[in-house]
Order: C-alpha cells, then sequence, then structure tokens
C-alpha cells in the first residue's frame, strides 16, 4: 500500500486503471468534504492545510473544478444534501481495534449498511469512546528511502517539527503533530526530498498482533467496509 502508512486503510484515489473513474471522483470529493468539516468550515485552502491537501490529489486524478467547489460547499453546509462526518468504534478479533470514518447526508442509512458488516462478520460494534481512546491523531509523510537514511531524513525535518521516522518496506514514514504537517512536509521539500504522500491518521498507541486467520477475517471485513462509498476511512491498531 504504497504512500500509505500501515495503521490506515485510507482509500486511495487510485485512478482510472484500479477503480472507475466516477468512484474516484466521488472518493477525492469526500475527501475535500471531510477536510472542510474538520476544519470547521474554512473553505480556504491557504488556512486549511488538510483541504490543500484534498485539493491536490482530486486535480491529480483530473476532478473537475465544479465537482471540487461543490465537494467544499457541502462541507460547508451549503446545498442540497449537505454532509456530515461520523465515526464508527468496533472490535475485531484478538483483540483488534477499528475506527470508521464516513460523511454521510443520511446517518441512519449509513449505519444500516455498516452493522450489516460487522454483523456479517460477527464484529462488535462499540459506544462511542471505547475505542477512540487506543489512538491519536497524527500527521504522516511518506517519503520513498532512495539513498536516505532515517537519520538524514528526520534531521531535514526535526526542526520543522517531526517526532519520529519509522521504515516501512521501502518507504520512510515522517511522524509529527498534526499542526506540524504542513511545515514538516515544506521542511523536506526544501531539502528537495521527494514526497509520496501526505496525510493525517489515526495511530494506534499500543499496536496489537493478531493470527494469521485473525488477520485474513479483518483485513476482508476492511475490503468489504471501504466498499461503501460512505467510508472515507478504516483505522486499525493491529500492528503485524
Amino acid at each position: 500500500m504504497s504512500g500509505h502508512s500501515k495503521w490506515s486503510t485510507i482509500k486511495r484515489q487510485k485512478g482510472a486503471a484500479d477503480v472507475v473513474k466516477g468512484r474516484v471522483f466521488t472518493q477525492a470529493a469526500r475527501a475535500i468534504t471531510i477536510a472542510v468539516l474538520e476544519g470547521g468550515g474554512v473553505s480556504d485552502p491557504d488556512h486549511n492545510f488538510r483541504l490543500r491537501l484534498a485539493i491536490e490529489k482530486a486535480r491529480q486524478v483530473n476532478v473537475p473544478k465544479e465537482n471540487i467547489q461543490r465537494a467544499i460547499e457541502k462541507g460547508k453546509g451549503g446545498g442540497a444534501g449537505a454532509m456530515e462526518q461520523v465515526t464508527y468504534e468496533a472490535y475485531g478479533p484478538g483483540g483488534a481495534a477499528m475506527l470508521i470514518e464516513a460523511v454521510t447526508n443520511n446517518k441512519q442509512r449509513t449505519v444500516a449498511l455498516v452493522k450489516n458488516l460487522f454483523d456479517r462478520a460477527g464484529f462488535a460494534l462499540a459506544s462511542p469512546g471505547a475505542v477512540s481512546y487506543l489512538f491519536v491523531r497524527s500527521g504522516i509523510v511518506t517519503v520513498p528511502k532512495g539513498s536516505h537514511t532515517a537519520d538524514s531524513i528526520l534531521e531535514a525535518a526535526l526542526d520543522a517539527g517531526a517526532s519520529d521516522v519509522v521504515e516501512t518496506g521501502d518507504m520512510f514514514e515522517v511522524y509529527t503533530e498534526v499542526g506540524k504537517l504542513s511545515e514538516v512536509k515544506c521542511a523536506l521539500l526544501d531539502k528537495n526530498i521527494v514526497i509520496d504522500n501526505t496525510e493525517i491518521i489515526m495511530k494506534p498507541i499500543i499496536p496489537v498482533s493478531c493470527t494469521a486467520d485473525e488477520l485474513r477475517h479483518i483485513d476482508q471485513f476492511i475490503e468489504n467496509v471501504e466498499g461503501l462509498d460512505d467510508v472515507h476511512a478504516v483505522f486499525t491498531n493491529v500492528g503485524n
């Protein structure tokens, strides 16, 4: 899952070769709407870094300008079908905890769809707060290894607010507080370091390990949940 933290299965703007164009546009638009919602209705990308990231990714997959503007208006509560963000908390096998983020204009519809998948998988929806305390919201910048080392990447971004660098496969994951994400990204770019992806995730405080069978069950469930149009992101504390 190049360019994405192992802690998240945030839906990718994959491109037409992987999913149909309409679905790519829909997910890109939802990311924009969420950015406005989480930014307190701030619709100026110069003052809402998450919105700026979402717009950049939407443009990369050629989302039309009018689609972008419509998604911004939905986040502000303007027009028909105003959207709101909802989060579902759940437990799976092996002590796995999950957060499911969705954006919807009909919460009853969305919870019914999500609950149906939980029931089929034998997982349990949890009450608000029962799972979220196991995670912390973090910013992450993903950098291809190239000729870099973890120390050189951390040195380049430390003064800007980077807190840790983790080696994952052929990538380095640079972690930071959400409020420092823009500065960390700019610091890396100033050093001519190529950036693969920048995003905000829910990172587990203490990862858990699951058996191979449990992992397959969890992966299948996440794939099914990601198939719901309303779902934007799934986070888990499974570390293996």
